[in-house]
């Protein structure tokens, strides 16, 4: 698409445009972790399902580092492109992609040296660790690879090529599926075969993306001249909302997987594992609905046209509480049918994942709005107001409400501290749009 669309075309249009090729994108993204759970879940075991909710921390990193840098780079790109200022975009591309490659780096080097601590670290225990320490490796050591799968996305969606990313994702989730199926069952290479077809599929992936630079479409370019240190602090502040949207995700796990052991031991950490993976699909879900419209908001608010801002905001909110109604319904309905997805479960473990599943998922209502509020405020650069709102949901309370709440009903408090923070979140994200105004 011409990048000078994104100021003239229809807003419904345009944002239709990217909504499928960007659902499809961060939904086929979730399938390496989904894959994953079912097959080991099914193929291995409960014990090796709980081994891999310990590891999944370290998934949130590598693809949180990807959006740290890809997201934060993109949107000042696009709105460099909005004013006419193609070089600073350029630049920002380059000051983005250093950083990603830098990071990378510095995580496979830290896992080498100390992996077995941090795996114990993060939860590990002697019934777990021998599966952790069979899967964990290839995730660690392919670190560069899952972390530039998101970065070229966010990249390649905003050089106005969404379909050439979903493809990409497609194609890596689907290679992934089959090779985990491969290696698991009939190769009997367990835990580290699933994690090997999930290195692999993400390697394809990025193959794909990285075939954007030798098309006629490609509008990205490697410009090392001119760069500074204030460039780098920019991406780095636009980004670490996104960063945070992931990597919270992981606090919060290793928070509950702490208190599901302190509780009721590893057979809780294996119906949260169901939990987890059923929010990663919501998560999915609500990141394409932001992602779809951050390339039109940046843009838009480069070249000041508010009124196409707001008219993307509205349909964002819309479609946000749309997509994310149909899980929230399932689970309040069929708490069981996402357990057998995931497990051969016992009858413990079904009953404690019924009650749950059914307290959990009330906050999936309002989990695709809240993640477009935060992300909206990140597209027209209110990186300190984004990032305050991801900080509070992601974060402060979350662990602040995991660690009362059980005090004072148990297990099940566990359970409501999620929901409690999405509606809590919601109610300061839709006061803050009604107080701050991006036309300044």
């Amino acid at each position: 698409m011409d990048k000078n669309q994104l100021v003239k075309q229809p807003v419904p249009k345009l944002f239709f445009h990217y909504l499928l090729p960007a659902v499809s994108g961060t939904m086929v993204t979730s399938i390496y972790i989904l894959a994953d759970t079912i097959i080991i879940g099914k193929g291995i075991g409960t014990e090796a399902m709980a081994a891999l909710n310990i590891v999944l921390p370290v998934f949130n990193l590598v693809f949180g580092t990807g959006l740290l840098f890809g997201v934060g780079g993109s949107v000042l790109m696009s709105i460099s492109r909005g004013r006419g200022e193609e070089k600073k975009g350029q630049q920002y591309f380059t000051t983005a992609f250093i950083l990603n490659l830098l990071a990378g780096i510095v995580y496979i080097s830290l896992f080498f040296a100390f992996g077995e601590n941090i795996m114990l670290f993060l939860g590990g225990t002697a019934v777990t660790m021998p599966y952790i320490m069979e899967y964990a490796p290839y995730i660690a050591g392919g670190a560069l690879i899952f972390s530039f799968s998101s970065f070229l996305q966010a990249f390649v969606r905003n050089d106005g090529a969404p379909r050439r990313a979903m493809a990409a994702v497609i194609a890596g989730g689907v290679f992934n599926i089959i090779f985990d199926i491969l290696l698991v069952f009939p190769l009997q290479m367990g835990m580290s075969g699933a994690a090997l077809a999930s290195v692999m599929g993400s390697v394809l992936t990025d193959c794909i993306l990285i075939s954007h630079f030798f098309s006629r479409q490609n509008g990205l370019r490697f410009c090392f001249g001119g760069l500074r240190l204030s460039f780098f602090k920019a991406v780095f502040a636009n980004g670490v909302t996104s960063f945070l949207i992931e990597i919270s995700a992981g606090i919060v796990i290793f928070a509950f997987n702490h208190q599901l052991l302190r509780y009721v031991g590893e057979i809780g950490v294996s119906a949260y594992g169901v939990i987890t993976n059923t929010a990663f699909v919501v998560t999915a879900l609500s990141n394409g609905v932001s992602q779809a419209a951050q390339p039109i908001l940046s843009t838009n608010y480069g070249a000041g046209k508010f009124d196409r801002i707001y008219e993307v905001r509205a349909l964002g909110v819309r479609t946000a509480l749309a997509v994310c109604a149909l899980p929230a319904l399932l689970g309040l309905l069929m708490p069981d049918l996402f357990t057998y997805i995931f497990l051969n479960p016992s009858p413990e473990v079904l009953a404690l994942s019924a009650t749950a599943i059914r307290i959990y998922f009330i906050g999936f209502f309002v989990t695709g709005t809240n993640m477009f509020i935060i992300n909206y405020f990140q597209a027209v650069v209110r990186p300190r107001i984004s990032l305050g709102l991801c900080l509070f949901r992601g974060c402060v309370f979350n662990l602040f409400l995991v660690t009362v709440l059980p005090l004072l009903w148990g297990v099940t408090g566990i359970w409501m501290a999620v929901p409690l923070t999405e509606f809590i979140s919601l109610g300061i994200g839709v006061l803050l749009i009604k107080r701050i105004s991006i036309e300044q």
